[in-house]
């Protein structure tokens, strides 16, 4: 299959763009800088002056709509939110406008999303069937986001909207910032500690995107978590195991909202998120438990 990327040379879009190449798969990226080196990836601008990316795309199979700014970098001041929510609705309006522009169709739109469309809570558990949205900043930009990517329905375009819970990698992620008071001989419960803490390993994340561009099976939400979310003194527990660290030193809450602000409600706050539809339809976890998942990063 022929499939665009938008958001392809970030941390998700870098390794799943490695995965469709092993399969196969012909890759395309949309970036504003489009790259010299193309190891067997051809891209193309968008999102600047006179760009005309459906000029040059020719057939497209799958869309993998990516694009975004960054939640976890800095505070969210008001300019902050504002460049988080409007990059995500401008990248998708322009996806839209482009699969209107195509004669043939793609099959599929994977749209990116996240978990923080659910309310936080200690007690719900929450599934693809469940309509509870949260009254945060971050639940309304997604579910904006996905009101929005949704449109491609109406062409005709099968639409699946993959709400990421926390992305565990290497060197992108969450997870350097979390397993840094560990390494600093610092490490303990945030908050209460009893807050959930709904993760995914970033690779099965890449496949699960790949597994629902080849399952024409799946459209709508999907939950892309690992299928067994931890508290998070129970997960920082896990971490300091892993690396040989104590679990020691605790955050208060109120330590965390005067450095993070608003921000703060990812880490303080949380949902239980299963990944229902994806084990439903087949999908296999490489990483469904967190050691495993923190052994192979963290070693």
């Amino acid at each position: 299959m022929r499939v665009v990327i938008t958001g392809g040379t970030g941390f998700i879009g870098t390794i799943l763009t490695e995965k469709l190449k092993e399969k196969g798969h012909e890759v395309v990226i949309f970036t504003r800088k489009p790259s010299s080196k193309h190891n067997g990836v051809h891209y193309v601008q968008w999102l600047t002056d006179h760009a005309a990316p459906e000029n040059e795309v020719g057939r497209v199979d799958a869309f993998v709509n990516l694009a975004g700014v960054s939640i976890d970098d800095g505070r969210w001041s008001e300019e902050r939110k504002k460049q988080i929510y409007d990059s995500r609705i401008t990248a998708t309006q322009e996806v839209l406008r482009i699969i209107r522009t195509l004669p043939e169709k793609p099959r599929v739109l994977v749209n990116a999303s996240a978990i923080g469309i659910y309310p936080t809570s200690l007690t719900a558990e929450y599934t693809e069937d469940s309509t509870a949205v949260g009254d945060d900043f971050l639940a309304k930009t997604v579910h904006d986001w996905e009101e929005l990517a949704g449109q491609s329905n109406e062409m005709g375009v099968r639409t699946v909207y993959t709400r990421f819970g926390i992305v565990l990698g290497k060197d992108g992620g969450a997870l350097p910032l979390i397993k840094l008071p560990y390494q600093l001989f610092a490490g303990g419960k945030i908050g209460s500690g009893n807050q959930w803490f709904s993760w995914v390993h970033v690779e099965d994340l890449a496949n699960a995107i790949l597994f629902l561009i080849e399952n024409d099976d799946v459209e709508g939400p999907v939950n892309v978590v690992a299928p067994s979310p931890m508290h998070m003194n129970a997960f920082g527990k896990t971490i300091g195991k892993v690396l040989h660290r104590p679990h020691w030193f605790p955050v208060p809450s109120f330590a965390m909202k005067a450095a993070l602000g608003e921000k703060s409600i990812v880490v303080l706050q949380g949902q239980h998120v299963l990944p229902e539809k994806l084990l439903a339809n087949g999908f296999i976890f490489s990483y469904p438990s967190l050691r495993p998942a923190l052994e192979n990063l963290l070693k």
